[in-house]
């Protein structure tokens, strides 16, 4: 690809980043401004102008998704393979270098990698034998991975007790938790980059072997890395300061997963002479979307300056409609895309809607399903996470690392051998007490004179089935899972729909090796599956980040929802929720609907609710008010009528049999448009459906 080839498709600040030599290089990339085509097109020209080899740039994305796709456009680009480069996420090369190196901190180079899963089972474990309530592990497992994010481990949180509000039974099981990890040679996803810069810290050879390996670095969404994250990025980038962060602080909304938006601000500092460029013309949105955007998030304070623009044309004006309560609001939102569908011009999978709170979804769930509409819960639950593919990746684990304490607990009794919960007591009092794994345990008591026959009885088929799998690890990999549920006989326990998952799994491990698979398994997340079914998408705005829809609908804009109650008294908290909005707005492309209720019923008690106060921010001249009036279900229209237009008033009822004067009797299928230009979808048995205006049509009610 030549230079003139690989720029003539991007505007001039795009053109300044991708040819951008070396030094420190800060793109802030607004929303729909082409930042991956940046990145892309930035790793093409420094590998295929500056003859910089691609081994040597480490590309940093935040999901598998976003880094499979750079691989896909940088294979188009070069014509060369890009499968063995240093692209992926934070997560998969953090455990990349520690498969590597681990064991300058301590650690063996098999460790397994703990998915969220496999951590709360953990941490309930530990709960439970400290006699602390089980259902408290959810908070105590996102306080661990807050800290382990800001590079606090159990030893610093001991050394600084005042510094983090020490809480003494939270600090036992951070302990525990963290001891159980090693004993089980396993990772949590937070040690994964927290591990990586304790070995570059404590092992500077280590850490100049890889500055010498990678002369650029490039990161995507910079402004949601966390501590441990950039402290990594900035560690790699010190000796050639080759850097490249990509981001954008308005769209900084991870601060629950200890994201930090300052992290913008540090790398100004830590790169001094670094080059800054504004990515602000936006090629998804219409000026209306973007000025609703825009109004909102300039009002947060200490953002880094920018203000979208785009060629698109002004659009449709943003519609905001009030409805009574929830119920009506999810009808509304429920007719309307109905509308939009029958138009022909939207599909079902063009069209989201968001929300703040997952609650929020059962009104609209059942709205939709009352329509016959077809929708998905987006980020629900994904072919990884089904209970019998992580079944079979367990037993996967267990071959790999027969120490993981948690893979083995989830399938020693899967399918069911009367190892139950009594048993498995036993067995874990002689690991505590012999300082090892339960399978080295189990091991032992087998052989051991001091327990009984009915514990051996108990334990030895499972012992005898896992010893046979793990002489045959080395075996393809599909062989070996077909193995796993041959000698198990797991696939006739779950029955034929659920053996179908483990069949395709069975399909994508062809090719692939036990350890990378068992990593790959592990750090995949809902997010990285594609969905090609037509169905609305319902979702909340954290995980709308990254997609974009022509239509979209942004329901519960009330205080209290959006922003959220907890946020309102926070500057910091009230300026994220600033984003959270930024960021569902920004994910329109054509149409844009805020829907809010005046009661809702919210953790099982009915309020009162307020327009949210962001509502404040925006011009008048940037959307419509649309008003359920009380005891009908008609729609009252304030200052302009939406051009799509929302309900109508037919004559004609779905499945009324009418006449027409060319094409006979038909079927009424559906209505929609304005009060004054009804429109009605009929089915002709001589020509099929035909969409007619009631006020030509001259239709004759049968």
């Amino acid at each position: 690809m030549t230079k003139q080839t690989l720029l003539n498709d991007l505007n001039l600040q795009q053109k300044e980043a991708v040819t951008h030599g070396s030094g420190p290089l800060l793109v802030l990339a607004g929303a729909g401004s082409g930042k991956t085509k940046v990145i892309t097109h930035r790793f093409a020209y420094l590998s295929g102008i500056h003859k910089v080899p691609p081994s040597s740039i480490m590309a940093i994305t935040f999901t598998n998704k976003a880094a499979e796709e750079m691989k896909e456009r940088l294979e188009s680009f070069t014509g060369k393979s890009a499968n063995g480069l240093w692209i992926g996420t934070f997560h998969s090369l953090s455990a990349k270098i520690l498969r590597r190196d681990i064991g300058h901190i301590g650690l063996r180079n098999d460790f397994c990698i703990y998915d969220e899963d496999d951590s709360g089972n953990l941490v309930r474990s530990i709960l439970k034998e400290f006699k602390i309530h089980e259902a408290l592990y959810k908070g105590i497992l996102s306080k661990i991975s807050s800290l382990k994010a800001s590079l606090t481990g159990p030893e610093e949180l001991l050394a600084n007790e005042d510094s983090y509000g020490f809480d003494e039974k939270f600090a036992r099981v951070y302990v525990r938790y963290q001891d159980d990890l090693r004993r089980n040679n396993a990772l949590d996803f937070d040690d994964l980059s927290m591990c990586a810069v304790r070995l570059f810290d404590r092992h500077p050879s280590v850490l100049k072997r890889y500055q010498a390996e990678f002369s650029h670095l490039m990161i995507d969404e910079f402004q949601d890395t966390n501590a441990a994250q950039y402290n990594l990025a900035r560690l790699l980038a010190a000796k050639h300061k080759n850097i490249c962060a990509v981001g954008d602080d308005d769209q900084s909304i991870y601060k629950f997963r200890g994201a930090e938006v300052k992290n913008m601000h540090s790398f100004k500092k830590d790169f001094s002479k670094a080059k800054v460029i504004h990515l602000e013309q936006n090629y998804r949105s219409t000026r209306n979307i973007l000025n609703i955007a825009g109004n909102v998030i300039e009002k947060n304070p200490s953002r880094l300056p920018k203000k979208l623009w785009t060629e698109r044309g002004e659009g449709d004006k943003v519609y905001y409609c009030i409805a009574g309560n929830e119920l009506e609001e999810a009808k509304y939102i429920a007719r309307l895309i109905k509308e939009l569908y029958l138009k022909g011009k939207h599909s079902y999978r063009d069209i989201a809607v968001l929300y703040r709170i997952s609650q929020q979804s059962r009104a609209l769930e059942e709205a939709l399903r009352e329509n016959g509409q077809p929708y998905r819960i987006f980020g629900g639950i994904s072919f990884y996470q089904r209970r019998e593919i992580k079944d079979i990746v367990s037993y996967l684990k267990v071959i790999a690392n027969p120490d993981d304490t948690v893979s083995l607990k989830r399938i020693v009794n899967c399918p069911p051998r009367q190892i139950g919960a009594a048993t498995i007591a036993r067995i874990e009092n002689e690991s505590r007490r012999r300082e090892e794994g339960l399978y080295r345990t189990m091991k032992y008591i087998l052989k051991s004179n001091s327990h009984t026959t009915a514990l051996k009885d108990k334990i030895s088929e499972f012992v005898n089935i896992m010893e046979g799998l793990i002489a045959n690890r080395n075996i393809p990999l599909h062989e070996l899972i077909a193995l796993v549920c041959s000698q198990t006989g797991y696939l006739a326990w779950v029955g034929e729909e659920k053996a179908g998952y483990v069949s395709d799994l069975i399909t994508i491990a062809e090719g692939k090796d036990l350890d990378g698979f068992v990593d790959h398994a592990s750090l995949h997340s809902g997010l990285d599956e594609a969905h090609t079914d037509d169905a609305v998408s319902l979702l909340t705005l954290h995980s709308a980040k990254g997609l974009e829809f022509p239509v979209v609908f942004i329901a519960g804009f009330e205080d209290g929802l959006l922003p959220h109650f907890h946020a309102v008294k926070d500057t910091e908290e009230l300026a994220e929720e600033r984003r959270l909005f930024y960021v569902g707005v920004t994910r329109a492309q054509d149409m844009l609907v805020l829907t809010g209720a005046k009661k809702r019923r919210l953790y099982t008690s009915l309020q009162e609710q307020q327009p949210s106060r962001f509502l404040a921010d925006i011009p008048g001249t940037c959307y419509c008010r649309i008003e359920k009036r009380p005891k009908t279900d008609k729609i009252a229209f304030q200052a302009v009528k939406l051009s799509g237009n929302i309900l109508n008033t037919s004559p004609f009822a779905t499945g009324s049999r009418v006449k027409h004067p060319k094409w006979g009797i038909g079927v009424v299928r559906d209505s929609y448009g304005e009060t004054d230009d009804v429109k009605v979808m009929v089915n002709f048995p001589s020509v099929g459906i035909k969409r007619l205006s009631l006020k030509f049509a001259n239709l004759e009610k049968i």
